[in-house]
């Protein structure tokens, strides 16, 4: 499905689910600690979301073929792990490991979509304490280059500045996109670029804008229970994601409190 220009009515169900993503990730950003296992802030998640009235996004989304459907409300990936792994009761958080909350709101039928990394505990180095830090700047400069009539590559672009700044591997294989309607909506937004190429986006329009750097490699594949992506030299990895909505001038983040 292409993104398409929201109505009023949209534009104001997805700043709510967007509220909704932010206040519950904060809360969950707040548990993350050594000891605590991934299916326990899953659990934490699914319980606020139902306490402020959204649905889950990502519960029993279609997987590829060869996978079930994702089988829980929030991916939360682990150092190495990139992007959509899946909460676990022997998932148990260390001191000092980089933690990736990516989660998805539904609220009046449509749906924002967003993500943050943290350290649990004491960082092991200012290493990671910088590449979480500077994904989610590369995220933010990618945000900051939109406006009507921006060009993916344009946005593509700017985050790739930051991310070569910093020499980061940029996961190439995964995109930000549009969302809405649903999950996933094209056109894609890739995380590097060339300025004015790309398809044209308007204001009106909602699109999620997520750099997934790692500390080595850019390629990864995907963990035998087919939906975990995991870098293939195990460097560790930070994402980060933000639902916006173009205006006229710049954008709007939705995924914020």
């Amino acid at each position: 499905m292409q993104t398409r220009v929201k109505t009023a009515s949209e534009i104001e169900a997805m700043r709510e689910s967007g509220r909704m993503l932010a206040t519950i990730l904060q809360v969950v950003k707040s548990q993350v600690a050594p000891g605590m296992t991934t299916k326990q802030l899953a659990e934490i998640a699914a319980r606020e979301l139902k306490a402020l009235g959204g649905e889950p996004s990502f519960l029993n989304y279609p997987g590829q073929p060869s996978a079930a459907n994702f089988p829980d409300v929030i991916c939360i990936s682990v150092n190495e792990e990139v992007v959509h792994g899946i909460p676990r009761d022997d998932k148990i958080i260390k001191n000092g490991d980089i933690v990736s909350l990516d989660f998805g709101v539904t609220y009046r039928g449509m749906i924002t979509d967003g993500a943050l990394s943290t350290i649990a505990g004491k960082p092991h180095s200012q290493t990671h304490e910088h590449l979480v830090r500077y994904t989610e700047r590369a995220m933010l400069a990618g945000v900051d280059a939109v406006h009507d009539r921006v060009r993916t590559g344009d946005i593509g672009a700017a985050v790739e500045a930051v991310l070569n700044k910093y020499k980061y591997g940029i996961v190439r294989d995964l995109v930000g996109h549009g969302v809405g309607h649903e999950l996933h909506e094209d056109p894609n937004i890739p995380n590097y670029g060339r300025p004015n190429t790309g398809p044209w986006l308007d204001a009106g329009m909602t699109i999620a804008i997520e750099p997934m750097a790692t500390l080595g490699t850019e390629r990864v594949y995907v963990a035998e229970d087919g939906w975990t992506i995991v870098t293939a030299d195990e460097s560790w990895a930070a994402h980060f994601e933000h639902t916006i909505l173009i205006t006229p001038d710049g954008a709007e983040i939705l995924t914020t409190i």
